[in-house]
């Protein structure tokens, strides 16, 4: 079949003709849903295929070539009406054709309320979960397969037995993922830590032993944030709230003050750390490189950044210590989620301040002497910012403008523009805000459109990609 090539999306001549003689108008979100449809139906060309005659224009020809950008933003996505399928946006991130829509990829259901999203290590597949996914009794983890970078497909989605409400996920080295399910499967604590094999079956929820069970059920126990250190086998989650409390009626969100130290041998949890008084703990990342393995995690209502030793032990021989590292301020404070990312090389850090309107970026390359790169008083050019990623060449700041909105039956609904920023790391790692995808405009055919995470991908090294 012909292809016609438009805003560097590859379409067939059917449909290209067919909206041209209908003299509809389409935006590009619109043609590339169009698109997903068509591929899924094996309607007959408009040219009938005639031996000896056609062959050449029918089979032989080759398509044009879709545009293939070095660098790929994928975005997990709700549809703003919540009628429309939940959806995978596929981004150009280069810079000559920034923001040029790629491909959607549509999964079975809606209303799952996409949240976090992350690709294996092979960049071969992306899992993305579904925060309100229990509401509706679905699936809550999706996979999409990026064998073709450019054009992702629906792979599979799958439920577990004990948890739900996906949150963060990890890739295993040997494939598969592991995954936060905040919530119990009706939606309470304790939640689980859920581990797949490399065909994306669930094969674990962790805990399993005896004692972390009588650990997760003695006090709350609801992870959210996760993070893993393949080389000293440690892993760490951080506890943020209990789902079922933001949904109506409610006597107010039941928030954690905890983390939990695990080994990764054999998930068992080797001590529970707490932030007196934290309000939600919702985010830890350890930092690469150091050479203590120590961690940062976020605590929401005291707008504060915690560390955590996970090699030192306290005065009661206990695995783990844990110590202030840096109040992020007044502005900070109960501002519902402090999500964060940390460059590579661990000299800064970039903390989302959802309902503050505020992205902050400190300076750890020295942690007895943190400093802080951004003004807390600026004025920045985000609405409810969130999901924070690094780009995997450390040049930019992909940040989506979404938190959590669950409308009448919740009580938690967080200000969002619904962009997502495309921001500029400056060589002393301070910020500059230059461009964003408009996900309203572009997907106004779907009432709308929740950006909620992204992983990118760097292919600008064909030998060397990197997937993140």
């Amino acid at each position: 079949m012909l292809t016609r090539q438009r805003k560097g999306i590859s379409f067939s001549s059917d449909l290209f003709i067919h909206s041209r003689a209908s003299k509809m108008k389409y935006s590009v979100a619109s043609i590339a849903y169009l698109i997903s449809i068509a591929e899924c139906l094996s309607l007959p060309p408009l040219i009938p295929s005639i031996p000896g005659v056609t062959e050449p224009l029918t089979t032989n020809a080759p398509p044009l070539p879709i545009l293939q950008p070095k660098k790929i933003g994928y975005f997990w996505t709700g549809a703003g009406d919540k009628f429309h399928k939940d959806f995978l946006a596929t981004y150009s991130l280069d810079d000559d054709t920034f923001g040029t829509l790629l491909w959607v990829t549509d999964v079975p259901s809606s209303g799952n309320d996409p949240h976090h999203l992350g690709p294996s290590l092979d960049g071969k597949t992306l899992f993305g979960g579904g925060l309100l996914s229990l509401l509706k009794t679905q699936d809550t983890g999706f996979y999409f397969d990026t064998s073709n970078p450019y054009r992702p497909k629906f792979l599979k989605s799958n439920r577990a037995v004990l948890g739900s409400i996906a949150d963060e996920v990890r890739a295993k080295p040997d494939g598969g993922f592991f995954i936060t399910y905040m919530g119990s499967a009706v939606g309470t604590s304790p939640g689980r830590l859920i581990e797949t094999d490399a065909e994306f079956n669930i094969i674990h929820e962790y805990p399993e032993d005896v004692e972390g069970t009588l650990n997760i059920l003695g006090e709350q126990f609801s992870p959210h944030g996760l993070s893993i250190d393949w080389e000293k086998k440690l892993i760490l989650t951080s506890d943020f709230v209990e789902p079922i409390t933001i949904l109506k009626p409610s006597l107010g969100v039941r928030h954690a003050n905890t983390l939990r130290l695990w080994d990764l041998d054999t998930k068992k949890i080797l001590s529970t750390l707490t932030i007196p008084n934290g309000g939600g703990i919702q985010d830890v990342k350890f930092i690469p490189g150091n050479k203590e393995s120590a961690a940062l995690a976020t605590a929401v209502h005291l707008g504060q950044v915690w560390i955590i030793y996970p090699l030192r032990k306290d005065e009661n021989g206990n695995q783990g210590v844990i110590e202030l590292l840096y109040d992020l301020g007044p502005k900070a404070r109960d501002t519902i989620a402090i999500y964060t990312d940390i460059t590579q090389d661990g000299k800064y850090i970039y903390l989302t301040l959802t309902t503050a309107n505020h992205i902050a970026a400190l300076d750890i390359s020295d942690l007895d002497n943190v400093r802080r790169l951004d003004d807390p008083d600026e004025d920045q050019p985000t609405v409810g910012p969130h999901y924070i990623k690094v780009t995997p060449d450390q040049k930019h700041l992909v940040v989506t403008d979404y938190f959590v909105q669950t409308g009448e039956i919740g009580i938690i609904n967080t200000p969002a523009d619904f962009k997502a920023l495309y921001i500029d790391l400056n060589e002393d790692g301070s910020l500059n805000f230059n461009r964003s995808i408009d996900f309203p405009k572009e997907f106004a055919s779907r009432g709308g459109a929740k950006p909620h995470s992204s992983v990118v991908f760097d292919l600008t090294d064909p030998e060397d990609p990197k997937y993140y």
